[in-house]
This record gives C-alpha cells, structure tokens and sequence, in this order.
C-alpha cells in the first residue's frame, strides 16, 4: 500500500511549498550549467536541510523541470573512491538513452562517513570531469569531511516549514482522501511536527485511523542539535528569524553555552567583527548578573537574543569555510572541581554516618578528617571508601 508520503510528494516546483528561495536558486544554477555564456559556471550544487523538508524531492522536481533523466545513487553505498569511481564515472560519462538532458543526484552525502579512504576527493575529482550536472543533499553541510565539496559547490539551503504551510498541505491531502480531522488536532500536528513535513503527513495518515482523533496526546518532536551545530550556525550564517530560536534547541544550560561562544569568538571575527562580537558577550553577561543578583528571571530572554541573533549580526556577511570549535576550558576546570568536590562530599558523608557526626561539619573539618583516615589504613576498610576516594584523599 502506498504511504501518503509517497502519495502526495510533490512532481513540480509548483507543488513544492514554502522554499521558493530555494527554487529560485535551482533555477538559476541550472541555467547556468546549461548556458555556453558562463565558462566559470559550478558544476555542482549542495542541497542542505533538516530532515524531512524536501531535499531529494526538489532534485527530483528540478529533473522533471529540465526534462532530465535522472541517475540517482545514495551515498551510504558507496564506502570507497574506487566503488564510487565504478559507479558514478560511466554516469557523468554516458549519454541518456531516453532524454536529452542527465542530471545526477548523489542523496545523503553525509552517508560518505570519515573512513571512506577518499570517497569525497574522488567526487569532488569527478565533479570536475562531469559534463552533466550534480545535485548532493546532505543534512549538516558545515561537517569538516564535506570541506573539499564546499569550496567547488553551489550551496542552497532548505528551510524547517512554517507550521501554516503544513497545516494547508495537510488540509489539502484530507480533502483528496475526502477525510476530516478537526481543526485544533490539524494545527497541533503541524506545530508539533517542527518544520518536518514528512512527519507530520506520516502522523496524519496515522490518526486518520483513529476514530477520535482529538483525544490524542501529541509529543513534541525532539529537534535538539548539538552545540556546535549551533556554533556553525551563529558563527557563519547572517541572522534569520530562526536564529533568534537556534539556542532554544541545544540540551545544555545557558551559562555554558556562553563559555562556549566566548571561546570559539576569535576563531570566526577579526577585527571590528570581533570587536562587536566582545560587546554583545560583555552585555549578555550584564544581564547574567542582574539575574542571579536580583532573581529578574525574564531576563533570560535577553542572554539568548544577544548570544544567538546578537552574535550572528557582528559579522559582515555569511563565513565559508570548515572551523573547528573548542571546548571551553573553563567548563573542564570547572566539571573537575565538581568531581573534586562530589569526591569529598561522599567520604564526609561516609565519615559523618559512623561518627554521628553531620555531613556540614565533616566538610568543615575536612583536612583533620583526611589526615585520620590516612594514618590508619583500617579505618579506610570501615568507611567503606572505593579506589577513586582512596586516590583522592593521597592527593
């Protein structure tokens, strides 16, 4: 049985909705690569975006647009550059039997892991002998191993769907199905699903089953990214809307996130960038303070406004370009002093239970604690105390 996914995929850039940037700039790549006037035209084009929103279907429209064939691998079988050289080098070689344009498509580039003992140098090497154009999608398109095919591609970027645009698209498929949901269980669906409009179309044909859709339950998806996803995205890319959301996604407590800004600023800015970059840090670390200092809690808000918009706007333009970003040490000195401190905490209250004494006072008298339990190796056997607490105190 066919899925509504597969159904209802769009055939046309006419029904691909909400990426008419995106569209835009197929377009004119295409035009590009087909024009005998432009001898310094890409020959490639990176599609890059969260899941599920649309990446493969746009190539597929950009074929059917250009009347091209299209020839399709996917990255994840293709662990070498003498497979891939056997695969894709007869491809960008031999003329189509059926039309009169071949556009080659390379989905899920970020399958070529870091040990495909130079897959990715053997694309951007046949990238260069092509003579039909090559379309690659990848998820995370700042990944060090895609550095090589960022310098020799185009880059187009798909962005997470408004949850309108889902919440039409959605209606649209009920009618053809000639279903109903009610109109609060379409909009949570939409919401819920956070751009990903293959979810969302997955969980309506779900609870179109369901006899009485609006009881269910919805779970937020979980769309967390890293902190260095976050970091490519603040450091290199100018601010949208979206970035104002970007640090609303990391699993990390803002203070920490602020030592990771403030070390991996003068890896990105220089100059008046950097300098501006420092004076939204020193702002963001005045409303830190007024924080803790005077319990204004709504001023949260603003430590995240001026880490995530504020900080990509000091920078002039978008940033090429692979950087590594560093562990604050900060944070190290930091979590070992807390193993330090947990360490200590556990053989006080070790000490406090068979002395009946509290734990606040064994802290306190601490360094007379230590030298007792040195000076008798039985009292160690007493307490119980394992081999990290036994390192600890002989420090």
């Amino acid at each position: 049985m066919t899925t509504w996914t597969e159904k209802y995929k769009p055939a046309s850039f006419a029904e691909i909705k909400g990426q008419e940037e995106a569209i835009s700039k197929i377009k004119s790549f295409m035009k590009k690569f087909h024009s005998k006037n432009t001898p310094e035209r890409k020959k490639a084009v990176i599609i890059y975006g969260p899941s599920g929103t649309g990446k493969t279907i746009l190539a597929h429209a950009m074929a059917k647009e250009t009347n091209s064939e299209i020839f399709e691998l996917n990255a994840s079988d293709l662990r070498n550059k003498f497979r891939l050289k056997e695969t894709l080098k007869p491809a960008i070689e031999q003329r189509s039997l059926i039309k009169k344009r071949k556009t080659i498509l390379i989905d899920e580039a970020d399958g070529m892991s870091g040990a495909d003992k130079g897959g990715i140098q053997e694309l951007v090497d046949l990238i260069d002998d092509t003579t039909y154009p090559i379309i690659i999608t990848v998820n995370d398109v700042w990944s060090q191993k895609l550095s090589p095919l960022r310098k020799i591609c185009e880059m187009i970027e798909l962005k997470e769907l408004d949850y309108k645009i889902i919440k039409d698209i959605l209606i649209q498929i009920l009618r053809k199905e000639e279903k109903f949901i009610d109109n609060d269980t379409l909009t949570n669906i939409s919401i819920k699903a956070k751009g990903d409009l293959r979810a969302a179309i997955n969980d309506l044909e779900t609870i179109s089953k369901i006899k009485d859709p609006s009881k269910i339950l919805f779970d937020q998806r979980n769309k967390e990214i890293s902190i260095f996803e976050a970091l490519k995205k603040i450091f290199k890319l100018k601010p949208t809307q979206d970035t104002l959301k970007i640090l609303d996604s990391v699993d990390m407590p803002i203070d920490d996130i602020i030592l990771w800004i403030e070390k991996n600023i003068p890896a990105e800015y220089h100059g008046k960038e950097l300098v501006r970059a420092y004076e939204l840090l020193s702002k963001t670390d005045v409303f830190k303070g007024r924080i803790y200092k005077q319990q204004y809690w709504r001023f949260l808000l603003y430590e995240s406004i001026l880490l995530s918009y504020g900080m990509a706007s000091a920078k002039k333009e978008n940033k090429m370009g692979f950087t590594s970003y560093k562990k604050p040490t900060r944070i190290l000195k930091i979590w070992m002093n807390n193993q330090k401190t947990a360490k200590k905490r556990t053989i006080a209250e070790k000490y406090a239970r068979k002395t009946h004494i509290s734990t606040k006072k064994a802290m306190t008298e601490f360094p007379i604690i230590k030298q007792i339990i040195i000076s008798n190796p039985e009292i160690s056997k007493e307490l119980r105390l394992d081999e990290d607490e036994m390192v600890y105190l002989k420090q």
